[in-house]
């Protein structure tokens, strides 16, 4: 095992999530966050211990997107690490500004796990939060093959599976995927806030469904929203085109048009991987 020690920028979630598959695996972890109550609490979890300035072999950027690329510039300005990671959910911004700052592309592999839960923040860590989940790598011309060796063996550490993508493509395909979704999900959800409670009463299982991802952090998908805006739109433009069509199909009681999306959903989501 070439990834013996690793250092989790931000333990949040995602971050939090990682530092315990990795602790799980015997990996050395060190921990660092902007806010030391939730370095606090994710040591009390056993994901690490707090950084010290320690040198490592990779170090997990685990911060919003916007903020990518200042933490990898400061990072390797300390040499903190051999290779560097990400873990935000949009790609282009992040790259643009690692080379906006001067940052060595050869020893960063900007990376996204598919894989979160509506609640955030280190107590809500799972050990087995990426287990058999998507990983996407984004290695640039420049990205060095030692730095991707070591962010594969994280994927594999983790228990989940990397998929190697473009950034341009993982973007377009994270709009309809995760981003979108979670719109889709608000908008739904946004109707219940004005509901009585009868309605509510009535409220089964199939809406929870629809609507768990809406219980997010509203900005921290601000922030992701606006780092995907225009994939997302072009989206959420096709949504909004199909529900327009069926709520004009049902006043004037044209069902086959209401049957056709119905039909079309149920072939979507039957290719969805188990």
């Amino acid at each position: 095992m070439t990834l013996q020690k690793a250092l989790v920028v931000g333990t949040g979630l995602i971050g939090t999530s990682a530092a315990l598959a990795l602790r799980e695996k015997d990996v050395a972890v060190y921990l660092s966050d902007v806010d030391p109550d939730a370095v606090r609490l994710a040591r009390e979890l056993g994901a690490g211990r707090r950084w010290a300035g320690e040198e490592v072999d990779l170090a997990v950027i685990a911060v919003p997107p916007h903020l990518v690329g200042e933490r990898l510039a400061a990072l390797q300005k300390q040499s903190a690490a051999r290779a560097y990671t990400d873990v935000a959910s949009v790609k282009a911004d992040p790259i643009a500004d690692a080379e906006r700052l001067g940052c060595d592309l050869t020893s960063y592999v900007p990376g996204h796990p598919l894989a979160g839960r509506e609640r955030s923040g280190p107590a809500a860590a799972r050990v087995d939060l990426f287990s058999g989940r998507p990983w996407a790598l984004c290695p640039g011309a420049a990205t060095g093959t030692a730095a991707l060796r070591l962010t594969r063996e994280l994927v594999s550490l983790c228990g989940a599976k990397a998929v190697v993508v473009g950034a341009d493509e993982h973007d377009s395909a994270v709009a309809l995927v995760s981003h979108a979704p979670h719109v889709v999900a608000s908008a739904v959800a946004a109707r219940l806030a004005s509901a009585d409670e009868v309605t509510l009463a009535l409220a089964g299982q199939g809406l929870r469904d629809v609507t768990r991802i809406a219980a997010g952090n509203p900005l921290l998908w601000r922030m992701i929203l606006a780092g995907n805006a225009d994939p997302v739109a072009a989206v959420l433009d096709r949504i909004a085109a199909d529900l327009a069509s069926a709520a004009s199909a049902l006043r004037s009681g044209d069902l086959d048009r209401v049957t056709d999306l119905l039909r079309r959903g149920a072939d979507g989501q039957g290719r969805i991987s188990a």
